[in-house]
C-alpha cells in the first residue's frame, strides 16, 4: 500500500509514521513518498534521514490554491499513491483532490470530534478554548478528509487524554500531540494498509480479519 504523506514543518506528525515503518509493524504499509508544501521544511530531512524519497510541491510558487492543489494531484497520480497523509500539513486541500482519493485522505486534528470543529479548525485556539471551558477530558481524531463540511470526514480512531489542573495551552498541546495524535495516525494509517476499514453511511466500520 503506497502512502504519501503531506507535510508543511517540522515532521512531528510524521516521525511516529517513520518510525512504524522502518520497525517493520506497519503491515502493508509502505511510505513511499514525504511531500512538503515548503522549502527547507524539516520533515523532509526527517524523511531523508531513512531513506524515503522526499518532493516539493511548494506552495510559494503558485497564484491560488487551485493551482496548486491541481499540481499536487498530479505529483500524488504520478507516484501511483495509494493512501495520502496530511501529518503537519497547513494547506487546505480542494474538492477535486478530496474527490478523486474519496475515503483514501486520512488527518488528525488534536481535538475530539465534533467538538470544536466548527469551521476552520484553530489547534491552538481550540486548546485554549477547551482551558477556558474547563473540560476534564480531551483528545485527538483521526479520519478520512471530506469535500464537505471543511474537510472533516468519517471519523477513524479516537484517543482520550485527561486534562490536569496545571496545564496551560503549551503543555495540554504537547500531551494531545504524544499520547493522542500519534497514535490515532498511525493506528489509522495501519487499518487502512490492512484492508480493515470500510465506509458505509459516512461511518467508519473497523472489520475483523476474513470478515
Amino acid at each position: 500500500m503506497r502512502v504519501s504523506v503531506l507535510v508543511s514543518g517540522g515532521g512531528a506528525n510524521l516521525q511516529p509514521l517513520l518510525d512504524v515503518y522502518r520497525s517493520g509493524t506497519g503491515g502493508a504499509m509502505e511510505i513511499s513518498a514525504v511531500i512538503s508544501s515548503v522549502d527547507g521544511a524539516g520533515a523532509l530531512e526527517r524523511a531523508k534521514a531513512v531513506g524515503v524519497p522526499i518532493y516539493l510541491v511548494e506552495r510559494a510558487l503558485f497564484p491560488n490554491s487551485a493551482s496548486f492543489c491541481s499540481a499536487l494531484l498530479n505529483k500524488l497520480r504520478d507516484l501511483d499513491t495509494d493512501l495520502v497523509v496530511c501529518a503537519g500539513f497547513t494547506e487546505k486541500l480542494n474538492y477535486l483532490l478530496l474527490r478523486y482519493y474519496k475515503n483514501r485522505v486520512i488527518s488528525v486534528q488534536p481535538v475530539l470530534f465534533p467538538a470544536f470543529c466548527t469551521g476552520e479548525l484553530d489547534a491552538m485556539r481550540a486548546v485554549k478554548r477547551m482551558l477556558d471551558l474547563g473540560v476534564r477530558f480531551t483528545g485527538a481524531t483521526s479520519y478520512f478528509m471530506s469535500d464537505e463540511d471543511n474537510g472533516y470526514g468519517p471519523i477513524i480512531v479516537q484517543k482520550i487524554v485527561e486534562v490536569l489542573p496545571a496545564d496551560t495551552v503549551t503543555t495540554l498541546s504537547e500531551r494531545i500531540m504524544r499520547q493522542g495524535e500519534w497514535s490515532a495516525l498511525t493506528e489509522a494509517v495501519k487499518l487502512y494498509c490492512e484492508g480493515k476499514l470500510q465506509v458505509s453511511h459516512g461511518k467508519v466500520l473497523i472489520l475483523e480479519p476474513g470478515a
